[in-house]
């Protein structure tokens, strides 16, 4: 695989830009724009926030558990994330191919099952039950599992528990 040094610092510049520089710089912009043009200049506001350390605690006693629960939504109780991801897979072959790898791989290995469990059947010294029930679980997953349902997330959940 052909590789691009210049390319990467690019990509990592860029990250590093957009998740850490700029979040500090707009921050801090934004509270000294905000107070030095706006609450110094308005006598009422100026009572309410008499510094601008008090200005800063006030919004970062406000703003910073906003800001988790917009992000929290975002995530978890809107589907804009999961149109972020979809996006993501159509345009990346990369993701697309781990997907679709993962989905022969599962068809591969209950393929394989079916054949044990019918070996099984035929020899009754490889009678193997654990094998059975372990295939008609794999494929009532399968048949019930979607992207629009949580089935997936369930099975990740059960898996951690275990």
């Amino acid at each position: 695989m052909a590789r691009n040094s210049g390319f990467r610092a690019w990509y990592y510049f860029r990250n590093g830009w957009s998740l850490y520089f700029a979040f500090i710089f707009a921050s801090t912009n934004t509270l000294v724009v905000t107070y030095y043009l706006a609450i110094e200049q308005i006598p009422i506001l100026k009572e309410v926030f008499p510094s601008f350390i008090h200005y800063v605690l006030v919004l970062a006693t406000i703003g910073i558990p906003l800001l988790v629960l917009i992000g929290y939504l975002h995530f978890k109780k809107t589907s804009a994330y999961s149109n972020e991801v979809a996006i993501i897979f159509e345009s990346n072959p990369f993701q697309r191919r781990m997907l679709i790898n993962s989905e022969i791989n599962l068809k591969i290995n209950i393929k394989l099952l079916e054949l044990i469990s019918k070996l099984a059947n035929k020899n009754s010294q490889l009678d193997d039950e654990e094998t059975k029930k372990l295939l008609k679980d794999f494929q009532e997953f399968i048949s019930e599992r979607k992207f629009e349902n949580a089935k997936d997330l369930e099975y990740l959940k059960d898996l951690y528990k275990k």
